[in-house]
């Protein structure tokens, strides 16, 4: 569920009232814990925040951080703990012990399997179908993921330790153990004294014979190395190809009385490396002296976001300068490439901008090498045609031309076989050629039974128009380097509308992207760069293998410039584009 980066909805200090439910909670979930514990893990008058994400699929989960650290989070109102909470309290969950190699497995997403499942003489925990339950790693007791069972553990025995075990939520290292304070597991020898079996069967090693023929001081010797390494060794076969300048990230200098340097550029200081990039190459290959003043938010909009290379994602929020305004100002002060003013009140633009600066004497690389961050290839859109599926009313009309029932034709397909039938069977009007004569197949086929006797003849377009509507409508559907599609009905257009959330916010909601292959999560990233407010994924009820994108604020203008410009969806398949934002009269 984290092995992705997830999305802050939002981050407040947990009232009173609330810790005393989140503590009555914890006490129905974890019967286990004692009221002074309880207490230390919710403290009453301690720094204690819930946290509103969403995650990478879309998912609304509550996180409870106390103490630096992420200890409870909560799915579908089911209280689970985190890794951390659970380095202090272990027993807490019934636990499956794996070897350390799985571990990097289930930080990449995957589950526990069983075959995977170390079993101890003791046998399997007693659990049943979806319990929460703990993984822990072969002689440390200290859990490394969370997850709930996929079966029972007797169901488990009975499957002969084959197949999916623990449908995993949560790991160590993913990205909800990075929301703490990223520290490495402790080491909680294990209670038994033998090496456990696998699925049942021993599993003795050189390693074990030869420990039994160690001196008593060569034995405490060995296992305070052996403990002192353990955390070293789960870091180790978590990321085997972690390099040494790598593990400093993880060291833990209060144990071992060491501070490592980490080598690695900072987060920010990788975003304000991009910053500066983005900020040359807008002004070397985008910005002209005719486009001067020009409006910050412009700038930034329009030719910087331009300017990021694919893979990448600008954001001044992750930057050490959080603002554009700050931003430009030390770009102003300290190395006079650009002069900034407020031409009008709260608006800043760039008046002037120093073209011989040293700094923007460079080769502006390939076009290939700089593209708009949308995630995505090249969209092309489909082709669609509208289509008419013979019924059964009509059959004898069309039983000449060998279409039966369901034959799907074109309109002018349609209008040619008609024609066709007419002038076959001589029913063109003599006294006014723009009229046809009505047989008993067309009266059966076109006419309803109030008008059998009253009309004699139909007009040309008349006669079309009838045979259209007693037809099915259909459409086929041609995406680049795919097969047709032929399906029954309308095609659904893009729906774009505005809605009203919590109090009186305006978002803008987009749906039915799926059907033109639209990723609504490419989507979503391209119009957060556009306008600069976030954005979230929903599945739509009642619409399997559907969600919609939902922005803040009313974005339609920006929606269309995306949808029609940038994908060439044509302006008849999108809904709603009228309802764009008005400007406010000027008083």
């Amino acid at each position: 569920m984290f092995a992705k980066p997830f999305r802050v909805k939002s981050n407040i200090v947990m009232k009173g009232s609330d810790r005393r439910k989140l503590k009555a909670d914890v006490s129905t979930a974890f019967p286990s814990l004692s009221s002074d514990e309880l207490i230390e893990l919710v403290p009453s008058k301690e720094d204690f925040n819930v946290v509103k994400i969403y995650a990478h699929k879309g998912d609304a989960v509550t996180l409870y951080v106390g103490h630096k650290n992420p200890l409870f989070f909560e799915v579908d109102k089911q209280l689970y703990p985190t890794v951390y909470m659970l380095w202090r309290y272990p027993a807490v969950l019934p636990a499956f012990r794996t070897w350390p190699p799985v571990l990097h497995k289930m930080i990449g997403g995957a589950d526990l399997m069983l075959p995977g499942v170390v079993v101890p003489s003791s046998g399997l925990p007693d659990i049943k179908q979806g319990d929460p339950c703990a993984i822990t790693l072969v002689n440390n007791r200290a859990p490394v993921a969370i997850g709930t069972a996929a079966v029972c553990s007797e169901e488990m025995l009975n499957l002969g330790m084959k197949g999916r075990g623990v449908c995993v939520l949560h790991t160590y290292m993913d990205h909800l153990w990075a929301f703490g304070e990223k520290s490495s597991p402790p080491t909680l020898p294990d209670a038994e004294s033998e090496r456990p079996d696998v699925n049942g069967k021993e599993c003795a090693t050189d390693e074990q014979e030869e420990g039994e023929e160690e001196n008593p001081e060569e034995k405490g010797e060995h296992t305070s190395v052996q403990e002192q390494q353990t955390s070293e060794l789960v870091r180790d076969q978590a990321h085997p190809a972690l390099t040494h300048q790598e593990e400093g990230e993880f060291e833990d200098a209060k144990e071992e009385g060491e501070q490592v340097q980490d080598d690695e550029e900072s987060p920010q200081e990788v975003m304000d490396a991009l910053l500066w990039q983005c900020f040359l190459l807008a002004l070397k290959s985008k910005v002209k002296k005719s486009e001067l003043p020009l409006l910050t938010s412009t700038f930034l909009r329009n030719h910087m976001f331009s300017c990021c290379p694919s893979g990448k994602q600008l954001d001044i929020k992750k930057s050490s300068y959080k603002k554009l305004s700050k931003f430009l100002q030390v770009m102003q002060k300290q190395h006079s490439i650009i002069r900034v003013k407020e031409l009008t009140k709260g608006v800043e633009s760039i008046v002037e901008v120093d073209w011989e600066s040293p700094e923007l004497h460079f080769s502006v690389p390939k076009a290939t090498d700089v593209a708009i961050p949308l995630g995505e290839t090249l969209y092309h859109p489909p082709e669609i045609t509208t289509l008419y599926s013979v019924s059964v009313r009509l059959e004898p009309l069309f039983q000449d031309a060998n279409k039966r029932k369901g034959v799907t034709l074109q309109p002018a397909e349609v209008r040619s076989i008609v024609t066709e039938y007419v002038k076959k069977n001589d029913l063109v009007d003599g006294n006014n050629k723009n009229y046809v004569r009505i047989n008993p197949t067309l009266c059966d086929c076109l006419l309803e039974k109030a008008e059998y006797q009253d009309i004699q003849t139909l007009n040309w377009d008349d006669l079309f128009t009838r045979t259209l509507r007693r037809m099915q409508e259909c459409y086929q559907i041609v995406f680049p380097g795919q097969s047709p599609q032929i399906k029954k009905g309308h095609i659904e257009p893009i729906d774009v509308s505005v809605a009203y959330r919590g109090s009186n916010k305006k978002v803008t909601v987009i749906k039915n992207l799926e059907v033109y292959a639209l990723d609504p999560s490419a989507v979503a990233t391209a119009l957060q760069h556009r306008v600069q407010a976030s954005s979230v994924l929903q599945p739509i009820p009642g619409a399997k293998d559907r969600v919609l994108v939902q922005i803040q604020g009313n974005q339609i203008q920006q929606i269309g410039h995306l949808l029609l410009d940038h994908y060439r969806v044509p302006r008849k398949y999108i809904q709603g584009l009228d309802k764009v934002a008005k400007g406010r009269k000027k008083k």
